[in-house]
């Protein structure tokens, strides 16, 4: 990120280097790299500082602004960088054209920053002989962030692109790129529906984009959705949340192809980091009795739904359990004991089905050393698990290069997937109900997204983008939590009060006429 005074000094050496080389009198023609199999100058360091065109790498503008991109000294692990930034607004492209390439499937890697605002900043991989594929680049004004993206090359030739349509002073980094043999994509693209039963009770309905009335279900899944997440309760006071209903919900999910992942709560109400009351008719039962609570619980439910026909494919065994679960005896000042509760709902979910994937919970999902701490401990006493899961909510829980940089560590320090189990973002501030919202003050918000339908989506795609660049395919995938979860009377906050209001009907995936958002695209990335 560089200083206001810091731009008008590289403004000045750009606009130096644009006098001499006479681009102010008429617009040159895009200097051509010449093609090679290998991406070349990949740190921009070949040519120091104020280049317009960098080695190896060409320059293309329609209205004649090539001085808008430039190499500048600050890279992330060598001297340079390449920049995009004007005084006024722009439109630029620097590419470098590949050609000789054996076809087949390849990965642009690249470490990027950008102070957000832009029509459009993004990577591009084009002119592959298949379709373009394109990511953006995410609001992250202080760290690195790495994003990638992938195409198949057919006829052996590829354009690597990095491109702005920016407003005056919209800037953005690009260093240290890679173009590898290998895929990228995601294979969790899910929703939480956990709400929806309740919701569709108590009267809401949904629509389209269009506003012609649908199923839910089908319209997130048409989106691109390909997984929905549901939360077990054992005996919550409203009825809601227990087995009868995620057997009712998991069929709906199953009929649309998705995939389904049940949340363990092991409570009649929420479990989250402060919060893992027992559920009542547990409440008198010792450690021994707590494990074959656990057991048979899981046990019950999983093989319900085996029975009907829709096996879970993930399960959760608790519910954001930084602290542990069934308080006091699962706590983490007992690892020990909490161990073994873990374990009794693992070997409950494997005996009903052995394919179904273990994924163990915790919030805050940019705390790299919470994460270890916890693995470290569930590792020494044997806990067998498959995923790793996380919240992750901007507006809580950190940057997100503090959220790459914990999947990036976690996946490779325990060999796991990884994959953020929740995520959500405003799309408007004010409430649709009387009860205040969760998030409903602009000082609440991620700096570069505003609370809008383009902020939601712009959260939504860089979380995406942040999970599907963890290295060596450990990205599972994103769930969105509860985007059915609308502001209908009866369905709020508190299963015990039936009077409570919903806070979170602002950072659902349909608006308050109940038309999907476009946030829910995104289910559509690869």
């Amino acid at each position: 990120m560089r200083t206001t005074r810091g731009r008008f000094r590289l403004r000045s050496a750009a606009l130096a280097t644009a006098l001499g080389a006479g681009l102010l009198l008429a617009p040159l023609p895009a200097q051509q790299a010449v093609a090679a199999s290998t991406l070349t100058n990949t740190g921009f360091e070949a040519d120091g500082t104020g280049t317009a065109t960098p080695s190896g790498w060409s320059t293309y503008s329609a209205a004649g602004q090539n001085a808008a991109s430039f190499t500048e000294a600050g890279g992330r692990s060598g001297g340079h960088r390449l920049s995009h930034w004007s005084s006024s607004a722009y439109k630029v492209e620097t590419y470098q054209y590949l050609s000789g390439l054996t076809d087949g499937t390849y990965t642009l890697s690249a470490w990027v920053r950008s102070g957000g605002g832009q029509n459009a900043a993004y990577l591009a991989l084009r002119n592959c002989g298949s379709a373009e594929q394109r990511t953006d680049l995410p609001v992250t004004t202080s760290s690195w962030i790495r994003i990638v993206t992938s195409v198949k090359v057919v006829g052996g030739g590829c354009t690597v692109s990095i491109n702005s349509d920016a407003n005056a002073g919209n800037w953005l980094n690009v260093d240290d790129l890679t173009f590898t043999s290998g895929s990228t994509g995601l294979g969790v693209k899910g929703v939480d529906l956990s709400a929806l039963k309740k919701n569709e009770d108590f009267g809401a309905t949904y629509k389209n984009a269009s506003g012609t009335a649908g199923d839910p279900v089908a319209l997130l899944k048409g989106a691109g959705a390909n997984y929905g997440r549901l939360k077990v309760w054992v005996n919550p006071a409203d009825g809601y949340n227990t087995k009868a209903q995620v057997l009712a919900t998991a069929q709906r999910i199953k009929a649309q192809g998705m995939k389904l992942l049940v949340d363990f709560h092991y409570s009649d109400i929420w479990a989250d980091p402060g919060a893992q009351t027992k559920p009542a008719a547990w409440a008198g039962h010792s450690y021994t009795q707590l494990k074959t609570d656990v057991y048979n619980h899981t046990y019950d439910v999983l093989n319900a739904l085996k029975a009907q026909g829709t096996t879970a494919d993930m399960v959760q065994i608790g519910n954001e359990i930084n602290t542990g679960m069934l308080w006091p005896e699962g706590s983490t000042s007992n690892w020990t004991q909490f161990a073994g509760l873990l374990n009794s709902g693992i070997s409950a979910a494997k005996a009903v089905s052995s394919s179904t994937q273990i994924a163990l919970h915790l919030a805050n999902g940019g705390d790299n050393t919470l994460y270890r701490t916890w693995f470290d401990n569930a590792t020494a006493q044997g806990v067998s698990y498959d995923v790793i899961a996380l919240s992750f909510y901007g507006y809580w829980h950190g940057a997100l290069s503090s959220l790459q940089a914990n999947l990036d560590d976690v996946s490779a320090r325990y060999g796991k997937k990884v994959m953020v189990a929740e995520t959500a973002y405003p799309f408007r501030l004010d409430s649709k109900d009387a009860h205040e919202n969760i998030i409903d003050l602009s000082s609440e918000l991620i700096s570069g997204y505003p609370a809008s339908s383009a902020g939601q989506s712009a959260w939504l795609r860089d979380v995406m983008n942040v999970v599907e660049a963890v290295p060596s395919g450990r990205g599972l995938g994103v769930v969105y939590w509860e985007p059915a979860w609308t502001a209908v009377t009866g369905n709020g906050w508190d299963p015990t009060d039936p009077s409570s209001g919903n806070a979170w009907e602002n950072q659902a995936l349909f608006d308050y006429d109940s038309r999907l958002l476009p946030a829910a695209a995104w289910f559509a990335h690869r």
